[in-house]
């Protein structure tokens, strides 16, 4: 979970100077404007959560049931809902707006994007296999992978998340913020920017 989240756009990647002029690879993210469409609360929902959108899109081009929720909501359209979990959503009510000054520089945030396609691949690609030794004398036994083993596939395309860095935060009129290092989209993509609740050592692995 999260105490605070929001929705950007990868423009793509740059590099600055720190304290110790050293060069840091960062990743230039625009944050627009996030508009609160619905509020989820574990009394009705069963969890805590905030849809919101961004952006601006007809209501026309959307589905019916989508448009349904702007027009309940009395939010303005936009291109997609995104849904985003935080521990606690009390302070949030449906039109607030929610821009990029709700992280500050210096946060530990993750990010979370779909990772780029890599096309399809086979098992030694895939997962690194390197082959059967020749043999003199075919075996019965052709090392095939199973229904529920390794299989030939295509890789990424799928979820991921970064690990969590301090946040780089450089304000500026286009509400644009940097990510220090890469993150698992490609450009013009959209990812998810968020506070990530502090680990705690479980009670097992505690040393006394």
């Amino acid at each position: 979970m999260a105490s605070k989240a929001i929705v950007g756009e990868k423009v793509g990647m740059t590099q600055i100077w720190d304290e110790d002029n050293r060069v840091v690879p960062v990743t230039v993210l625009q944050v627009a404007p996030c508009r609160v469409v619905s509020v989820k609360t574990p009394e009705r929902d069963g969890y805590s959560a905030l849809q919101v959108t961004f952006g601006q899109k007809s209501a026309s081009k959307l589905t019916k049931p989508v448009a349904g929720q702007f027009t309940k909501a009395g939010v303005d359209p936009g291109p997609r809902l995104v849904e985003l979990r935080l521990d606690d959503v009390s302070g949030y009510e449906v039109g607030q707006e929610i821009s990029v000054d709700l992280l500050a520089e210096g946060d530990r945030i993750d990010v979370t994007a779909v990772s780029k396609g890599k096309g399809f691949a086979g098992v030694m690609k895939r997962h690194g296999f390197s082959g059967r030794r020749p043999a003199t004398v075919p075996t019965a036994s052709t090392g095939r992978p199973g229904p529920s083993g390794p299989a030939p596939r295509r890789p990424g395309s799928s979820r991921a998340s970064a690990w969590p860095v301090a946040w780089a935060a450089r304000r500026s009129p286009r509400s644009t913020c940097r990510w220090p290092g890469p993150t698992p989209s490609g450009a013009s993509s959209w990812s998810r920017e968020r506070c990530p609740a502090p680990r705690v050592a479980s009670s097992s692995s505690a040393t006394p």
